[in-house]
């Protein structure tokens, strides 16, 4: 074998060999406080991703530099609610980002900023867009996936270039959820939706419910969920 693949098979070797050191997580970790071997933090989050929808007609059909303008638009919107409403950002992926939530209130406050990037999405940035650019037809479209469960966050990559893994369903089913037909806005668990306080489950006046449950599944997960496109300003 060459150097490279000799060096690869003892990593792999070690890390499928070496006992793993958990500990119980107070806090949303960063990537400084999980060492790079095998470490892990344990705790119970809510998992939000807020993607944008059809992201790559939007840079097929227009210009790199429009489309910069909306991503940008789109992910500082994102960053901010999920800040204002205590959840933690973890990363960005190109047109998305993820965020988790912990705490007692962490479904309501992760179902909240969901309803408000909606707010922002349709009554901020839509007619910005529009009033700023007249001559180009676009108008943004995004989706919100949120799930909780119990997470196991470990370190992974190399010395200089590394960052955490998130291992436990509300992370997966959270990204799948963000992937769904944007005929809702916002996607929920319903271990998420069960959790929530009227503040964020009826809207309106009178009141009602801001969530429809969904009965059939393109997750191939076999889990109910919800959906909704109410929105809350901020």
């Amino acid at each position: 074998m060459s150097t490279l693949s000799t060096e690869l098979a003892a990593e792999i070797a070690k890390t499928l060999r070496t006992p793993w050191v958990e500990r119980d997580g107070q806090k949303v970790p960063a990537s400084d406080d999980i060492q790079l071997g095998n470490h892990a933090v344990k705790l119970n989050g809510t998992v939000l991703y807020a993607d944008l929808a059809d992201s790559t007609k939007m840079v097929d059909g227009h210009k790199n530099w429009f489309a910069a303008e909306i991503y940008k638009s789109f992910l500082f919107s994102a960053a901010k609610i999920i800040r204002a409403r205590g959840g933690t950002i973890t990363s960005y992926d190109g047109d998305r980002v993820m965020a988790v939530f912990i705490g007692e209130s962490k479904n309501t406050q992760a179902a909240r900023c969901g309803l408000q990037i909606q707010y922002v999405v349709r009554e901020i940035l839509e007619p910005a867009i529009l009033k700023r650019h007249e001559d180009i037809v676009y108008r943004p479209r995004h989706v919100v996936g949120i799930d909780t469960s119990s997470l196991y966050v470990a370190r992974t990559g190399i010395r200089g270039s590394n960052d955490l893994v998130w291992v436990g369903r509300a992370a997966n089913y959270a990204a799948k959820m963000s992937a769904l037909s944007d005929k809702f806005s916002t996607y929920i668990s319903e271990d998420v939706y069960m959790d929530l306080n009227d503040s964020a489950k009826f809207g309106g006046e009178p009141q009602r419910e801001m969530w429809t449950k969904q009965i059939s599944s393109n997750l191939g997960l076999g889990i109910a969920y919800y959906g909704s496109s109410w929105q809350s300003s901020p």
